[in-house]
């Protein structure tokens, strides 16, 4: 199965920053034969601190984004968190994606498959891969066109994530598309003076160790400067590596 890249930045900053992003993303979708999905969140609804910025909200962050598909005609993936924005999320973007911390929840679920669209679930941090066959089941019963299943790391104490790579292949048994979130698992939660922290050099890492375990997907949150991101700063892979890594993955070992 051809591997899948969803990328992005965590969040829309401006419609100066979807533009820079966007418009590398095509130039990677040229020289390599990719089909990058785009991915940028039009709210951080579980920001760790009350004072982060959240982003543009939803009518405005879906015109962006809207914006972005119009004029450099990628696809696009957004994050939802309240079931009422499924409807209007799906008239706009390809595949809707469920939080990790909110994967369980039934109506949320049940919202994203009613759009027909392709649901992307991420894997809980205090669940197994074995586990997702469950919410699969809700998006799939309620109509989502596909199912998509991420790993992003487990919870094992406190301020950090561990990856079991395991995972990987116990959800392949679920279904066919398992994106490996390669920035999310290098997070520390919270563990930054109220902020999320993380370590962007282990990103490439998890991008290769999923590839050995069989992931038919990777997801990257990226901007030209991560360190000034407005969200996820120490996670986000600066843009100028983005193309390099996906090279890497795509060559036959």
């Amino acid at each position: 199965m051809k591997p899948i890249f969803i990328a992005g930045p965590c969040v829309i900053e401006s419609a100066e920053l979807l533009d820079t992003v966007a418009a590398e993303l095509v130039k990677i979708n040229q020289e390599l034969g990719t089909d990058i999905i785009f991915k940028a969140s039009f709210d951080k609804a579980n920001r760790t601190s009350l004072s982060s910025f959240r982003g543009p909200g939803l009518t405005r962050g879906l015109q962006m984004l809207a914006d972005v598909k119009a004029k450099y005609g990628l696809r696009l993936l957004t994050d939802i968190h309240e079931s009422q924005q499924a409807a209007p999320v799906g008239e706009v973007v390809d595949v809707l994606q469920i939080p990790a911390f909110l994967c369980r929840q039934t109506d949320l679920l049940v919202a994203a498959g009613q759009t027909k669209k392709i649901v992307n679930i991420k894997k809980a941090q205090f669940l197994s891969g074995q586990d997702m066959k469950y919410p699969v089941e809700k998006a799939r019963q309620s109509g989502a066109a596909d199912v998509w299943l991420t790993e992003r790391g487990n919870s094992f104490g406190y301020n950090n994530l561990v990856v079991d790579f395991r995972n990987i292949p116990d959800m392949l048994d679920i279904v066919p598309r398992v994106v490996m979130d390669c920035t999310h698992s290098v997070q520390r939660p919270g563990g930054s003076d109220g902020k999320t922290g993380g370590d962007r050099r282990f990103v490439p890492n998890m991008a290769m160790a999923a590839k050995a375990f069989g992931a038919t997907g990777y997801f990257f949150e990226v901007h030209p400067d991560p360190d000034h991101g407005l969200s996820d700063a120490a996670n986000m892979l600066y843009l100028k590596d983005l193309k390099p890594l996906i090279a890497k993955l795509l060559r036959e070992d």
